[in-house]
C-alpha cells in the first residue's frame, strides 16, 4: 500500500456532537479541494465554503454554546475577520513549515 499519498489525522472527538463532527469532516474535506483544484471558479468557491464552514465551527463550538447573553461566536468572528484583514492587507506571512 502506498502510503506517500495519505495522510491520517487522529483527534479525540469525545467532547463533539455528530454535528460537530461532521463539519469537522466537511472542513478537512474542502480544505484539501481547494488546495488541489486547478481550476480558477473552483478555486475562489472552494476557499469562500471553506471559510464559511470554518465559521459555521467558530458558532457550533461548545465555549459559545455556553448560556450567557454574551454572543462570544460573534465577537469571536469579528476578532478573526479583523486578524485575517490584517493578514490580507499587511506584510505578514504566516509561515508553518517546519
Amino acid at each position: 500500500m502506498d502510503t506517500t499519498n495519505k495522510m491520517t489525522i487522529d483527534m479525540n472527538t469525545d467532547d463533539l456532537s455528530e454535528q460537530q463532527k461532521r463539519l469537522l469532516k466537511s472542513i478537512n474535506m474542502m480544505l484539501v479541494h481547494t488546495m488541489t483544484t486547478d481550476e480558477e471558479d473552483e478555486y475562489f468557491d472552494g476557499s469562500s465554503e471553506l471559510l464559511r464552514l470554518v465559521a459555521s465551527a467558530i458558532k457550533k463550538a461548545n465555549f459559545s454554546n455556553k448560556e450567557t447573553e454574551i454572543a462570544y461566536d460573534q465577537q469571536a468572528l469579528e476578532y478573526c475577520v479583523d486578524i485575517l484583514s490584517d493578514q490580507v492587507y499587511g506584510d505578514d506571512l504566516v509561515k508553518y513549515d517546519n
